[in-house]
């Protein structure tokens, strides 16, 4: 396997890992909220919005590689 072929699965590694991080950050904010912790569960969602920024990141790498 060449150099970009390792990228790619990388790549698509670091996608996968993210969604299922971004999953969890969901849960987690709604969980935050119905426990009336507003405040925590805004940054939560923050960084779920921050993740979703940094996935479409890795996307667009995976198919800037030929």
């Amino acid at each position: 396997m060449d150099f970009t072929e390792k990228a790619k699965v990388r790549l698509e590694h670091w996608i996968s890992h993210n969604e299922h991080h971004l999953e969890e950050y969901e849960m987690f904010a709604e969980q935050l909220e119905e426990a009336n912790q507003k405040e925590s569960a805004k940054y939560i969602r923050e960084m779920a919005e921050l993740t979703k920024k940094s996935t479409e990141s890795l996307r667009k790498a995976l198919q800037a590689l030929h």
